[in-house]
């Protein structure tokens, strides 16, 4: 992993990028507007096997939950054929964060949203991406800190929306808990 300053993107991006003028200013203006991503010149294993070498905006995002800002680890791989086609996207968990799956985040930690699936070049940018990306991740974040020690064996151990919504408790008499005992927070 090469992370590359702005100034020298131009000179290391790979002669592959069939719109290498339009993805320099891409960058340049989503680096101006969102000081925690940094472009990095990478391999990239697509499901087929084949890897490339690509350039992916890679950091985090500022996205406010219930009030309080959280940052969020993302990496938005741009194909060398971008922006025809849409970047594939990642939430990039810390060692202390699992995954949260639901309609806009795969276990793999693979964003998919609308805006991805109908990605129109004239129309779509990596600026607006970002943008939906905060919208989406304010209502529903796709990452969590570890609840609980055991939780700490991997790094993306995932769960899902509705586990985060209640927390079992054991008894120490190894019974179990009667529904008329039970509290519903």
């Amino acid at each position: 992993m090469t992370i590359t300053p702005v100034r020298d993107l131009r000179r290391i991006l790979p002669k592959t990028y069939d719109h290498r003028r339009q993805v320099l200013s891409e960058i340049s203006t989503v680096l101006s507007q969102h000081q925690y991503l940094q472009p990095v010149l990478d391999r990239y294993v697509f499901n087929d096997g084949k890897a490339r070498t690509l350039v992916s905006l890679t950091g985090t995002i500022e996205v406010f939950y219930e009030g309080k800002r959280y940052n969020i680890p993302v990496r938005l791989w741009l194909k060398e054929s971008y922006p025809r086609t849409a970047p594939i996207c990642f939430v990039k968990p810390t060692p202390e964060m699992v995954i949260v799956t639901s309609r806009h985040v795969n276990s793999n930690g693979e964003i998919l949203m609308p805006y991805l699936d109908e990605w129109r070049h004239t129309q779509c940018d990596l600026h607006s991406l970002i943008q939906v990306m905060k919208a989406v991740f304010s209502e529903v974040p796709p990452l969590r800190l570890r609840l609980y020690p055991e939780d700490s064996g991997s790094a993306y151990q995932k769960c899902s929306v509705e586990e985060i919504s209640h927390v079992t408790l054991d008894r120490k008499d190894d019974l179990p808990f009667s529904e008329h005992n039970e509290t519903v927070c």
